[in-house]
C-alpha cells in the first residue's frame, strides 16, 4: 500500500508539472492568458501551438529514456547501463548527422528527413550488434553489451569524421544536434513519439515478471523456466526502436536512463511490478523540468536541454562509481 501510494503521489506530481511547466519560458503566461481567443493574444498561440506540445513531447521521451535506462539495467544486471550503451543512439546521431552534412531538405509522409536519416542509422546499428552478437555463437547478454560499446564506438568516429568533412555551418548543425533538444512547433511530433511509449509501457510491463527473475542472473532465469533468447532478443529490438523514434524527434538526451531508475528504486524498491509505472513517470517528470529550466535560466536565449541533464548526471553518474566501489 505504502509503494502504490508514493506512485500515486508520483502521477500527481506529474499532472501538476505538466500544467505549470507550458507556462514557464522567456516569458511567463497566465492562466487568464490561455483561453482567451482573442486575435491579439499572441501569448495563448504560444501557449497551445509552442509550449504545450513540447512540454508533452518532454514527458513522453523522458519517460521513455528512463524506461529503456531500467531494462537494461536489469537485463545486464549493470547499474551503469544507459539505454545509449548498445550504440543505437550514436547510431541515429551518425543518420543524422549524414543528412546535415549532405545538406538535403526532404520529408516524407511528413516525417522530417532527419528524423528518417536518424531512424535509419538507429535501425542500422540495432542490425549490426545484433549479427555481431550471433556470429559469436549466441545472444547472451554480455556477447550483446560489448559488441554495443564497439557499435557505440565506432559510430562516434564516424560522426566526428563527418563533422571533419563538413564545413563551419554543418559542423555547427552537427553539433547543435548532438547537444539533444525539444524544438516543436505543433502537435505532430507528440502524435510521432506517442506510440513508442504508449507501446513501450505495455510490453515492458508485460515482462516485469521476467525483468525481476534477470535481475537475479542468467543462469538462474534459465533454471526458473524463461526463454532467455527470445526474452533479450524482444526486450533488445523493442527499447532499440523505442529509443531509435525518440532520438530522432529530440537528439540524443543523456543520463536520463542512468538518474530515474536508480532514483526510483530508493522510492519503490527493485521490484519491476512497481519500478516499471514509478520509472516511466519520473523519467517523464525529470525532463520536463529539465527542459523547463533550460528555457528559463537565460531568457530569452534557451539552453539546449541535453546540457541541463548532463551537468545534473554527470556528478550522479560518478556517485554511483563511489557506491559501487565501497
Amino acid at each position: 500500500m505504502a509503494v502504490r501510494t508514493k506512485i500515486l503521489c508520483l502521477f500527481i506530481i506529474s499532472l501538476i508539472t505538466l500544467m505549470i511547466a507550458p507556462l514557464l519560458g522567456a516569458k511567463l503566461i497566465g492562466f487568464s492568458d490561455i483561453f482567451d481567443a482573442s486575435k491579439n493574444n499572441i501569448d495563448s498561440d504560444v501557449f497551445w501551438q509552442m509550449r504545450l506540445p513540447r512540454v508533452l513531447v518532454a514527458f513522453m521521451a523522458g519517460a521513455i529514456f528512463a524506461l529503456s535506462g531500467m531494462v537494461f539495467q536489469a537485463l545486464f544486471r549493470n547499474p551503469l547501463v544507459s539505454p545509449f550503451t548498445l550504440g543505437v543512439s550514436a547510431g541515429a546521431s551518425f543518420g543524422a548527422s549524414v543528412y546535415i552534412w549532405l545538406g538535403l531538405a526532404v520529408s516524407f509522409l511528413g516525417i522530417s528527413g532527419i528524423s528518417l536519416f536518424s531512424f535509419c542509422g538507429a535501425m542500422l546499428s540495432i542490425v549490426i550488434v545484433w549479427s555481431l552478437a550471433k556470429m559469436k555463437g549466441g545472444t547472451s547478454v554480455a556477447t550483446m553489451l560489448l559488441a554495443g560499446v564497439a557499435v557505440s564506438f565506432f559510430f562516434g568516429s564516424l560522426i566526428l569524421f563527418v563533422q571533419y568533412l563538413s564545413g563551419v555551418v554543418e559542423a555547427f548543425k552537427i553539433s547543435r544536434w548532438l547537444m539533444g533538444g525539444l524544438f516543436v512547433f505543433g502537435y505532430k511530433p507528440v502524435f510521432d513519439i506517442l506510440p513508442f511509449a504508449l507501446i513501450g509501457l505495455c510490453s515492458v510491463w508485460y515482462f516485469t515478471h521476467e525483468l525481476n527473475i534477470f535481475t537475479t542472473g542468467e543462469e538462474l532465469a534459465i533454471a526458473r523456466g524463461v526463454d532467455v533468447e527470445r526474452t533479450v532478443k524482444i526486450l533488445f529490438f523493442l527499447i532499440s526502436i523505442m529509443i531509435g523514434g525518440v532520438v530522432s524527434v529530440c537528439g540524443p538526451i543523456a543520463f536520463i536512463g542512468i538518474i530515474a531508475p536508480h532514483i526510483c528504486r530508493l522510492i519503490v524498491g527493485p521490484d519491476h511490478r512497481y519500478l516499471t509505472p514509478a520509472t516511466f513517470l519520473f523519467g517523464g517528470l525529470f525532463l520536463t523540468i529539465c527542459d523547463a529550466l533550460s528555457r528559463s535560466l537565460i531568457a530569452p536565449a534557451e539552453i539546449p536541454v541535453g546540457i541541463i541533464t548532463a551537468l545534473l548526471g554527470g556528478p550522479f553518474f560518478l556517485w554511483l562509481l563511489v557506491k559501487k566501489s565501497l
